[in-house]
């Protein structure tokens, strides 16, 4: 099939009701190219992801009962409620992770670098779409054709899904992947997309799709915490606001803590960890010994580094979390971009707001290069494109196993230095490249 017929192809297979609420994309003639160096990394981060958030979840607990820094699990509860805080530390759902993690990784010339980890992740059913439409007309895609279909179903065997009203964009790709679950998937259960206000007749199982800050706006948020407490249902992702924090990677290069990751990673995981976690910092004001800096930065106080200048500030400024403005690419100022002065207001303005909303640093890594081809309604033909790449791996985690589903490409016109779902870009499965 020629690149003009494929876009228009996949353009007429959208649902009726679209798969975001209101929101297009460029459409590409063909799946994104994953080297097959590359596709083996991806495969192999996975498992070092999920021993990862274990031993995430594992420094948390042991840090709330003294057997590591306390400082670790205060530093994880800041601006909590106090009632949400004791929640994820009841013992029923110790050692309960996310059965759906999806890293948002940014291409580079030397390979990738995790932007961050997203445990609540938006486009299950816009890759599944994806997947299933470019295979349909004879394009190879990560995963297969069913990968994210066969991987939901796994860790979520028919159940209900519940979309906040703050999570309504993503509503319509939930909608069509529970549609083709019950149409194709059948004999593993029946799927459910509720919105979230309370009811009697739950089912046992819950994929939740809406985040832990929004709890207040979610009406059957108090039944169903009351429910998974009782054991009488389950819920992925758990209510543990401590492992949707952003500062895991700022613990994760912390001196102090090396030896518990080598344990609990083994050093081969923590080797290749290190690789593609970038160096992260801590926002915390408090001031240093006289003798000592800020690992390397080489500066004494963060009052130095809000005088950098634009050449040295190769970084990214984010809310760890728990804050509405902590999702997508809300909450995020690249560091180079600012001028002095809004550059040091911001930095002010995170280091004050450490008691209540921790802020981290983190080094910035510009993506790759790539050319590209695109086409919209009403294009008479393709155009180029000159990107950069945000690629976005789903691992579906059974009790025993990883798999990837599947992966979506998210390519960004060159001007744009955070890499997200925007209107301009090119969403598109990934594939296997030469």
């Amino acid at each position: 099939m020629r690149a003009e017929e494929t876009v228009r192809a996949v353009h007429a297979a959208l649902p009726a009701d679209g798969l975001f609420h209101e929101k297009e994309w460029r459409i590409s003639p063909r799946p994104f190219p994953v080297e097959p160096e590359l596709g083996e990394e991806i495969e192999k981060l996975g498992y070092r992801l999920v021993l990862f958030l274990r031993a995430c979840e594992q420094l948390y607990r042991l840090s709330v009962k003294g057997r590591q820094p306390a400082w670790v699990a205060e530093l994880l509860d800041r601006g909590k409620p106090p009632a949400l805080v004791e929640y994820q530390r009841e013992h029923g759902i110790a050692g309960d992770i996310p059965r759906v993690i999806r890293p948002d990784l940014v291409l580079t010339s030397t390979g990738f670098t995790i932007a961050e980890i997203d445990s609540v992740p938006g486009g299950i059913g816009l890759t599944a779409w994806l997947n299933r439409t470019y295979s349909s007309l004879g394009c190879q895609v990560l995963g297969g054709a069913n990968g994210m279909l066969e991987g939901f179903s796994t860790i979520l065997p028919g159940g209900d899904i519940v979309v906040s009203e703050e999570a309504s964009t993503y509503r319509p790709e939930m909608a069509w992947l529970a549609d083709v679950l019950n149409a194709d998937f059948a004999s593993k259960g029946h799927w459910r997309l509720l919105d979230a206000a309370p009811r009697k007749d739950w089912q046992n199982r819950i994929y939740r799709f809406f985040e832990l800050f929004d709890l207040p706006n979610v009406p059957a948020a108090p039944e169903i915490l009351q429910a998974v407490s009782e054991r009488k249902i389950s819920i992925t992702p758990p209510i543990k606001p401590a492992l949707e924090e952003k500062l895991w990677f700022a613990l994760f290069w912390l001196k102090p803590l090396e030896e518990f990751w080598r344990r609990e990673l083994g050093e081969r995981a923590q080797a290749a960890l290190r690789k593609v976690i970038p160096y992260t910092w801590l926002l915390d004001p408090e001031p240093l010994p006289r003798h000592a800096v800020l690992p390397r930065l080489e500066a004494h106080t963060w009052d130095e580094v809000a005088r950098f200048s634009q050449k040295k500030r190769h970084f990214i400024l984010k809310i760890s979390g728990f804050s509405e403005h902590a999702w997508g690419s809300r909450g995020v100022s690249v560091a180079s971009d600012l001028p002095q002065k809004d550059w040091q207001a911001e930095l002010e303005d995170a280091l004050r707001d450490f008691t209540h909303r921790p802020h981290i640093l983190q080094d910035f890594h510009p993506g790759r290069l790539v050319e590209e081809t695109y086409w919209l309604p009403g294009l008479a033909e393709l155009r180029p494109m000159r990107g950069r790449v945000r690629l976005c791996p789903y691992y579906f985690i059974g009790e025993n196993s990883v798999a990837c589903g599947g992966a979506l490409a998210t390519i960004c016109p060159d001007d744009k230095k955070l890499l997200h779902g925007m209107r301009d870009a090119i969403l598109a499965p990934a594939g296997p490249g030469a």
